[in-house]
């Protein structure tokens, strides 16, 4: 399994991002993808996960803000963020599920002015 996380930068506060993760080595489809975030000193937060068959659920406090969405062709999973705030700031990692998760190097988002 490789993950390869991208799109991540400086950012204004109320701007938007959209993350993209480049999936290989193993059957995508078969597989839920999400996106875990880590701000520094904090813990590790599941952010967005999406099924294989493309069922979403985002943390409740991001539901307005974030949404993630995968594309079997690409073998690519997405997150859009919108209206980041400096508490967005963190590393973000893009996840493959399947009986274990399997995990990405990260993407680091400075949300700041």
């Amino acid at each position: 399994v490789q993950l390869q996380a991208y799109g991540g930068g400086l950012v204004q506060p109320g701007g938007s991002l959209r993350l993209s993760c480049a999936a290989s080595g193993f059957t995508f489809d078969n597989y839920d993808m999400s996106w875990v975030r880590q701000a520094p000193g904090k813990e590790r937060e599941l952010v967005a996960r999406i099924s294989a068959s493309g069922s979403v659920s985002i943390l409740d406090s991001m539901k307005d803000r974030f949404d993630i969405s995968r594309d079997g062709v690409k073998n690519a999973v997405f997150l859009q963020m919108s209206s980041l705030k400096p508490e967005d700031t963190a590393v973000y990692y893009c996840t493959a599920i399947w009986l274990k998760m399997y995990w990405g190097q990260g993407t680091q988002v400075t949300v700041s002015s």
